[in-house]
């Protein structure tokens, strides 16, 4: 016998089927849940089996912690360089040099190393110490026939009593030879107009007294032609 099944009203029908796929839903949610809880705690269990961490070492690889905003970083001033061979002061001299007449001042002036110039055209010889002229005066200098040489030079040694075994024994007191051949500065000369050396730097003899007391072997002497130093400028 053929059953004949009721007719359902289709409005229940419907609500039916959301109802069951609720169901399902909320199913499907639970398992999923139950199963990320499992997941969870398999983690966990491996997380306490694992080595610890050092946590210092962690901080250190990590690099230096970031200051918040503008980071101002002080930078040391620099020491200024000693320049003892730049000009820092000049001799005040009323007019040209004359011949016979000489300067000195090295009131107050701190050590340093001593350095001379001698311009072969305007005929003057300068002392600096450190920087600063203490010394000046008219030379005596060489002719055509016996120059006096240009170059830089050291005082090769330095002599006291002298005399000129080339020029009739003629006295060179304090003599600061400057080549092997017997250039120098000395005194024992009169340093007059119209007079000249044999390729010596002859000066007075209070200058060159002076001088002596103070320089010593290796100091330079450089000998130029039409060549000034000014303030600031580079002696050597």
């Amino acid at each position: 016998m053929r059953r004949i099944l009721p007719c359902m009203n289709p409005m229940l029908t419907w609500i039916g089927g959301a109802t069951a796929a609720l169901v399902l839903v909320f199913s499907g949610a639970s398992l999923a849940g139950a199963m990320m809880e499992d997941d969870s705690a398999t983690e966990t269990a491996k997380l306490d089996d694992a080595i610890p961490v050092d946590e210092t070492a962690v901080a250190a690889a990590a690099g230096p912690e970031m200051a918040p905003g503008e980071v101002v970083q002080t930078i040391p001033a620099a020491t200024p360089k000693d320049e003892p061979f730049v000009v820092k002061r000049i001799l005040e001299i009323d007019g040209p040099l004359k011949y016979g007449d000489w300067y000195w001042d090295d009131k107050d002036v701190p050590d340093g190393p001593i350095v001379m110039t001698v311009d072969l055209d305007a005929r003057v010889i300068s002392v600096f110490k450190g920087g600063y002229e203490i010394g000046a005066a008219a030379a005596l200098l060489g002719t055509d026939e016996h120059p006096t040489p240009t170059g830089t030079f050291p005082i090769l040694w330095k002599q006291r009593h002298n005399v000129s075994e080339k020029y009739n024994n003629a006295p060179m007191p304090w003599s600061m030879f400057l080549t092997k051949d017997g250039v120098a500065i000395h005194g024992g000369s009169t340093v007059e107009n119209g007079y000249a050396s044999h390729g010596c730097i002859a000066i007075p003899d209070e200058l060159a007294s002076r001088i002596f007391a103070i320089a010593k072997k290796g100091d330079k002497v450089i000998i130029t032609r039409g060549e000034t130093l000014e303030m600031g400028g580079q002696i050597i």
